[in-house]
C-alpha cells in the first residue's frame, strides 16, 4: 500500500523549545515552511486549531494558492461554527486548492480549552455532536437537493449549498482519539483515523479497536491509520541522543520559566494524553527508537513521543509501524523548518524505497502480509 507523510503547517516559528520570532501569523514563514514540505517529498501538512491561534482555514487558503502539489489537512472544531457554514467553507477551500483538502474534525479533549470559545458540553456530549456534525457536512457536500435536518444538536430547514467540492464524492474526513467514544465516532465516520505515537504493541491494539468500531458501525471498509511522532535525527546515534537530551532540557526550561501555557487543573482530561503519560512512567525507551521523555516533559501534550536516531534508524522505526498497517506517517521536529527539510531529505526517501520493495514482494507473492488482522 502507498505510504504518505504529514508535516505541520505552522503559522510561526515557535515550538516547545524556542519562542516565536515574529507575529502569530507570519505570512513569509508560513509560506517558507509549506514550500519546504512541498519541495522535500512530503504529501500534506496539518493546519492545526487552537482557541486563540490564527484561523487555520484562511491560512490554508493562502498556502493552497501558492503551492501546486501539497495536500492540506484542515483541523476544525465543531463548536466554532454551524455545519452548514463549515461545509461551504470546506467546499470553497477544496475549490481553491483544486481538490487537495482533507478535514480533521476535533471533538475537544479539554473542558477549559473548549470553554474559551463558549463550548460548555460534556465530553460525551461533544462526541455525539461531532458525529452529527460530520454526517451533516458529508450530506451537504454530496446533496444537490434542499433538505431539512432535525437532530440532537442541529436543526435547519430547506438548505442546499451552491458550492461543492472538487473531490468526488467528497473530501476525506480525518478524526482522532484514544477513548472508547473516540473509537466509536471515528470508526463510524472517519476515512483516516489518527493516533499519537505509542509503542508498537499499544498501537496495534488501538488499530484493532478502530477496526472493530468500524465493523460495529456496519462499515465494510476501515479507516486508514495515521500515527504521529516527533523525530530527532542526527548523523550518528551518539549525536542524535545528545540532541534528544538537549531538546528535553529546552522543553523543561521553558515550562519552568512559565513560557509555555500549562494545562489548567493538573492531569490531562483526554485519554490520549493520559496514555502518553502512563507509557512514559512505565519506561523511557521502547522498540527500535521510541523515546518518551519528550512526552513526559510536556505533560502528555499532543503529539509528543519522539523517535531518536540516525535517519536510517528512524526510517526503520517508521517501517515497523507501516508493517502494522499504518500508511500515513506524521512527523514534526522542534526546529520546524530545518527539521522538515532534514527529514524530507534523509528519512522519507529511505521509507519510500523500502515500502516499494515490500509492495513489490507482496505483489509477487513473496512478501508477508503487513496490516494487523490480515
Amino acid at each position: 500500500m502507498p505510504v504518505e507523510f504529514l508535516g505541520i503547517a505552522a503559522t510561526n516559528d515557535g515550538s516547545e523549545t524556542t519562542p516565536r520570532s515574529g507575529a502569530a501569523f507570519d505570512k513569509d514563514y508560513t509560506l517558507r515552511l509549506a514550500r519546504a514540505h512541498e519541495d522535500h517529498g512530503w504529501d500534506r501538512v496539518l493546519f492545526a486549531y487552537g482557541s486563540g491561534s490564527p484561523d487555520p482555514a484562511p491560512a490554508a487558503a493562502y498556502i493552497a494558492a501558492r503551492t501546486e502539489r501539497l495536500q492540506l489537512l484542515l483541523a476544525h472544531r465543531p463548536n466554532v461554527s454551524y455545519p452548514t457554514f463549515a461545509a461551504k467553507t470546506f467546499a470553497t477551500l477544496d475549490q481553491i486548492s483544486d481538490g487537495r483538502l482533507t478535514v480533521h474534525f476535533i471533538t475537544g479533549g479539554n473542558d477549559h480549552e473548549q470553554g474559551r470559545e463558549g463550548d460548555t458540553l460534556t465530553k460525551d456530549e461533544r462526541y455525539t455532536r461531532t458525529r452529527e456534525y460530520i454526517g451533516i457536512v458529508k450530506k451537504i457536500w454530496t446533496t444537490r437537493e434542499a433538505f431539512d435536518h432535525e437532530g440532537e444538536h442541529y436543526r435547519f430547514h430547506d438548505f442546499v449549498s451552491d458550492v461543492f467540492p472538487v473531490q468526488q464524492p467528497r473530501p476525506g474526513v480525518s478524526f482522532g482519539g484514544s477513548s472508547s467514544a473516540a473509537y466509536a465516532a471515528g470508526g463510524a465516520e472517519a476515512d483516516i483515523y489518527c493516533l499519537w505515537g505509542e509503542p508498537l504493541a499499544e498501537t496495534a491494539a488501538q488499530i484493532e479497536k478502530v477496526k472493530a468500531a468500524a465493523r460495529e458501525a456496519g462499515r465494510t471498509d476501515v479507516p486508514r491509520i495515521q500515527v504521529a511522532f516527533r523525530p530527532i535525527i542526527a548523523p550518528t546515534e551518539e549525536l542524535a541522543w545528545e540532541k534528544a537530551h538537549r531538546t528535553v532540557g529546552a522543553i523543561k526550561q521553558r515550562r519552568e520559566a512559565g513560557l509555555v501555557r500549562h494545562r489548567r487543573g493538573g492531569a490531562p482530561e483526554n485519554a490520549g494524553s493520559q496514555r502518553l503519560i502512563a507509557i512514559a512512567e512505565a519506561g523511557e525507551r521502547y522498540d527500535r527508537a521510541l523515546w518518551t521523555p519528550t512526552a513526559a516533559a510536556t505533560g502528555g501534550a499532543g503529539n509528543s513521543n519522539a523517535l531518536v536516531g540516525t535517519p536510517e534508524t528512524v526510517a526503520q522505526a517508521l517501517l515497523d509501524y507501516y508493517d502494522l498497517g499504518v500508511d500515513i506517517l506524521s512527523a514534526r521536529g522542534y526546529d520546524l523548518l530545518g527539521d522538515a527539510i532534514d527529514f524530507g531529505r534523509h528519512v522519507i526517501p529511505i521509507v519510500r524505497e523500502e515500502v516499494a520493495k515490500r509492495d513489490a514482494a507482496r505483489a509477487a507473492g513473496t512478501g508477508p502480509l503487513t496490516a494487523v488482522g490480515e
